[in-house]
Parts: structure tokens; sequence; C-alpha cells
């Protein structure tokens, strides 16, 4: 080989691994190739300690992030001094406690079920829904007669303390939701598994005395919770009305598709939300996202939300930032 076809091959050669170099940074830097963590996260709306520590711990003994996320936020379903998921959750304004739920897995697969009675656990139904059925959604008497073929147990959901509560409230009916109270009406939960897999759970028993059928954001895939195993995950809580308008979870999946981080992806989405809206002293809206290097974030409307955060087995709270700060 002469020098001259030397050089121009090596040069090509140079510039090739030059070049491939240059491209593998990019790559690394994409949201959607970042390098895992692969170290056990657990995120959820509000203090709830328990259930966030109980995912945690799961995820440390292998389990998968969607098993992970069930077992979390049963332990709320079944917290009957919680009146805003599960057994004990306060009533409709005609004295029926009916549960929504849905779930979503690294696979992009999803299930949710709505207006359900006399079943607690409506999470892990919403995973029924999901693997045994045809369906994404089940409503009321179909998702119920589902869960017992299943081996569901039949339970009262309105308990004494409940019961007492609406009472009370009967005699003047006012509808006015109390932020942080009333509104704090959902455990949303994210987690992230040994195998850097994300996957997410949502339920509840919505607003307090709210009307007969009324659904709101959190068994709606999209609103209330969206997974993408190859971005992240967000899940909602607070008035259901105003955060299906925005498609929030959706919408903060996107927002870190296209480079933001989890923290800046919430408070794009609330804002989308405070800005078309002169009524946000009136409600509460709070959201929690996680991406696939394990970064966190949340905000809210007014001050008061937290989340919780279990990362190398340290279970955390984290005050979140908000819009609102007066």
């Amino acid at each position: 080989m002469n020098r001259r076809n030397f050089i121009i091959k090596s040069t090509k050669a140079g510039v090739a691994l030059s070049l491939g170099a240059t491209l593998l940074a990019c790559v690394d830097k994409s949201p959607s190739t970042m390098a895992y963590k692969k170290q056990p996260i657990a995120i959820c709306t509000w203090a709830f300690t328990k259930a966030n520590e109980a995912a945690g711990k799961a995820l440390d003994k292998g389990v998968t992030a969607l098993d992970a996320a069930i077992i979390g936020v049963a332990v709320e379903e079944e917290n009957i001094k919680n009146t805003t998921v599960g057994k004990g959750g306060a009533p409709d304004r005609e004295g029926n406690v009916t549960l929504d739920a849905c779930v979503m897995d690294a696979n992009g697969d999803c299930g949710a079920v709505v207006c359900v009675e006399n079943i607690t656990n409506v999470a892990a139904l919403a995973k029924i829904v999901m693997e045994e059925t045809p369906h994404v959604m089940l409503a009321s008497q179909g998702a119920e007669e589902l869960a017992y073929k299943y081996g569901f147990q039949k339970e009262q959901l309105l308990t004494e303390s409940s019961e007492k509560a609406y009472r009370a409230w009967l005699k003047d009916s006012e509808y006015k939701p109390i932020i942080n109270i009333e509104n704090h009406d959902t455990i949303g939960m994210l987690c992230m598994d040994q195998n850097g897999d994300i996957a997410g759970a949502c339920t509840t028993s919505g607003l307090s005395y709210k009307m007969k059928g009324r659904v709101g954001d959190s068994p709606i895939i999209g609103a209330g919770l969206f997974i993408d195993n190859e971005i992240g995950g967000a899940a909602a809580t607070g008035m259901g009305e105003e955060i299906m308008k925005n498609v929030g979870s959706f919408l903060i999946v996107e927002l870190m598709r296209q480079g933001k981080s989890p923290q800046e992806a919430c408070e794009e989405a609330l804002n989308r939300i405070v800005s078309k809206n002169d009524q946000i002293e009136h409600f509460q809206v709070a959201y929690i996202a996680m991406n696939k290097a394990g970064e966190t974030g949340s905000y809210c409307i007014h001050p008061g939300f937290a989340r919780m955060e279990y990362k190398n087995s340290v279970n955390t709270r984290i005050e979140s930032k908000a819009y609102l700060t007066s």
C-alpha cells in the first residue's frame, strides 16, 4: 500500500471512529436510552409512608414493578382510617362507596375499573382486567362479577365512621371539597424494579359525596396514570375533572421524552392547568413523575402536598414545590 492510500484510509477510519463516538455520546444522553440505575425506587402521592415502604421492600426482594405498586397501594385500600381510598372511603351522595383504579405495566399494557362496590383491592382487580380479559376497562357490576370469579371477597366498604360523617353531611349537603383534605383523594404509585422497568397503579374512592356515577381521573389511562417504559411514568392526584382536561400524566411523559426532567415536566403540565383556569384557589392538583434514570419530581398548585420516595432502602417524605406559595 502506498503512503497516499494509507493516509486516506487512516483518515477515513479516524473520522468513522470519531463520528461513532459522537453518535454514541448523543445516544447515551437521549431520554429513551438513559442508563438504568437498576436500583429499586418507589414513589407515591401524599405521605402514604407505609404504602410506599411496602412497595419499596417488595422491589428489594425482586418483585416486578407492577406487582410492587399493587402491593403498595393495597395498604391504603385496606386502611379504614383513610377516607379517600378503598374500604372506609367516603360515599357518594346516595351513601354508596364506589372505587376506581387503574394499572399500567412496563409493556404498555393497562387495565382499569370504575364505580366498583363491595371490593376493596380494586388495583389488583384492574390487573385482572388487563391480564385476563380482552378489555382495558370494566365498570360497576361487570367489574364486581369479574372480581368474584377470581376469588375476591365481597366486603362492606362503608365503615361506621364514614357513615357517621355522611349522616352529618346530609344535614346541609354542601358540596365544597376542602383543599388537601377532600381533594386528597388518590394514591398514585410509580415503581422501578431491579430490571430498570417502570410500572404504576392508581386507586381511589373519589371525591367525598360525589354525584352517583362520577368518575375522576384516577382510573383513566393518560390522566391519572401513564407509563412509557422507554421514558418514565407519571401519576396525578387532586381535582380529577381538571386533570382529565389536560391528560396530565400522558403530557408529563411526553415532556420527559422531549428532554425535560421529571420536575420540569410536572411544572409544565401543571402550568397548562393554571394558565387556563381562574378558579385555582378552589382546588388542588398535584403530579409526581419518574424517568428511566431514576430521577423524580413533583409539583402542585397549593402548598401542603408531599410525595414519598423509597430509594436505597430509605423511605423519605419530600415536600413538593407549589405554584402558589402563600
